[in-house]
């Protein structure tokens, strides 16, 4: 996290907007002074308030800490006769520059406090919304709708104040970034921002001190990051580095000591597949008129497409034609792609089993767990359907898949033998089958790694593809005794694990379980 430090300008009852980065303390020259321009205007009703040149309020330029006021802005002063005055006219478009005239009479001082309590705030009260969205990335238009405030002591005299706004709210700056190919398909629809102090509520712009009093229960916002036209789906992470221009997003906070989690919401529309990857920060003080660099590598664990084989066989099931080859057949997600990639070296071994115990020879199965040891994590291995852990294959994002106890685990109440299934046979050489049912999410004791994950990844059948993100297939180095065409294999869903024996052409996966 980066943090600069930004002094507004002098103005005439407007404000510039000091905002700083940080996660490690580097700040920026500080903006010069702008000057002010004089109104010898009278009015006996109508007191002038005029921001002078320098870029101001309510909008902000990243590069340089310049703010801009925006269409609909609105200071409020309190008068002689201590009642609260809106200015009655605002800007209609976004200007570095505007004439505030407020009604009220302003002669009893030189000095008035001025206040902005965001285009939804009322004289000196303020809410941080817990519900904002930003309409394209890189795009600060929103702050002032959503809690940007500020406070500042107008002086001069003879209808013309000049004053320095500090604001009162702190900004965070979201860059996501991500290198995964699956993760750089798809959108970012918002960023949930949960602290364990309050950051959003109603609160009050001190008389005296201008800051932001006062307590409240709001203790997370929603960013929703869509817009329109090339946006209306989210912003992209097409960048492998932080980028505002891609996806840059303010969030508005009350400042404060705060324990952050952000959980970045992403969805591949390919597969409609949509979750959160999640972000903690550790407590930090985010002071007022500041502004927090807050990028994140966006990343989920990706699975290679080329590990689906026919059983034991030499090659994988789309050798030659992988999704990312020069001549693709392999579907990506579930369907046909009219093409089937069956050739001696990608077949199936079938050379052994039929009523006899044969063990795998090549090396895409030889090294799997045999199916005793398989058995094992189905019955010992308390798996745990979990239906929103993120992942990607292929290019795309899925979620879903099942959690095992590590065989580390299992072997503190079982001895993990792989010469005996748990249920006192050796099933390489009588056969039969074993399941269980599932409990649902993520396993709760899983500390010092006690479980893994293993994704539905699903499987090829006669080149069709089907289950992904629904279902698991993983083959045992084991075929079935009872026919050579058979092979003992691992599936799963949502409610049921079982092993047995499927047919040996299908395309499942082949991964080494822990």
């Amino acid at each position: 996290m980066r943090k600069h430090t930004f002094k507004v300008r002098l103005l005439s009852l407007v404000a510039l907007c000091g905002i700083v980065m940080a996660f490690a303390s580097c700040s920026n020259d500080d903006v010069a002074q702008g000057n002010v321009d004089t109104n010898t205007e009278k009015n006996s009703n109508l007191t002038s308030f005029v921001t002078g040149a320098a870029a101001t309020r309510t909008s902000l330029n990243y590069d340089d800490g310049a703010f801009f006021w925006e269409a609909g802005d609105h200071i409020y002063v309190k008068d002689d006769n201590g009642t609260w005055n809106k200015s009655r006219n605002a800007p209609t478009e976004k200007t570095a520059s505007f004439k505030f005239m407020v009604p009220g009479k302003y002669t009893n001082s030189t000095t008035y406090k001025v206040y902005y309590p965001g285009k939804n705030g009322l004289n000196n009260n303020v809410t941080i919304s817990g519900t904002q969205s930003q309409a394209q990335p890189n795009s600060t238009v929103h702050i002032g709708e959503v809690g940007d405030c500020g406070t500042a002591d107008a002086t001069g005299g003879n209808g013309v104040f000049n004053f320095r706004l500090d604001h009162q709210a702190a900004i965070l700056v979201f860059q996501p970034f991500t290198n995964n190919t699956a993760v750089k398909n798809c959108q970012l629809t918002k960023i949930e921002v949960t602290s364990d102090n309050d950051i959003t509520g109603t609160y009050t712009l001190d008389t005296t001190t201008g800051e932001l009093t006062g307590s409240a229960s709001g203790k997370s916002i929603t960013m929703t990051t869509k817009g329109s036209g090339s946006y209306a789906n989210g912003f992209p992470l097409t960048n492998s580095t932080a980028d505002l221009a891609t996806n840059g997003a303010y969030v508005v906070i009350r400042p404060g000591t705060h324990a952050l989690t952000v959980r970045y919401w992403i969805k591949d529309y390919a597969t409609n597949v949509e979750g959160a990857i999640t972000k903690t920060y550790d407590s930090f003080k985010y002071e007022k008129n500041d502004y927090y660099d807050m990028t994140a590598n966006i990343n989920v664990t990706d699975y290679d497409g080329s590990k689906y084989y026919m059983w034991d066989a030499k090659n994988n099931y789309w050798n030659g034609h992988e999704w990312d080859s020069a001549d693709p057949w392999q579907p990506v997600i579930d369907g046909y792609e009219g093409k089937y990639a069956q050739v001696e070296d990608n077949f199936y071994n079938n050379s052994g089993g039929g009523n006899k115990r044969y063990d795998a020879i090549n090396n895409s199965c030889k090294d799997l767990p045999n199916v005793n040891e398989m058995a094992a994590y189905v019955l010992k291995g308390d798996p745990h359907w979990d239906g929103e852990k993120l992942w990607s294959a292929m290019g795309h994002l899925h979620k879903g898949g099942m959690w095992f106890k590590t065989k580390a685990s299992i072997s503190y109440t079982y001895y993990f033998d792989s010469q005996r299934a748990p249920n006192g046979t050796d099933m390489r050489n009588n056969g039969g089958s074993v399941s269980n049912t599932p409990k649902q999410g993520t396993p709760v004791q899983n500390y010092f790694n006690r479980y893994f994950f293993v994704p539905a990844l699903g499987y090829y059948s006669f080149g069709s593809f089907t289950n992904i993100g629904t279902g698991g297939s993983y083959w045992t180095s084991s075929a079935h005794p009872d026919d050579s065409n058979w092979a003992y294999c691992l599936t799963f869903s949502n409610s049921v694990v079982t092993l047995d024996g499927p047919d040996s052409s299908n395309g499942s996966y082949t991964m080494k379980f822990e």
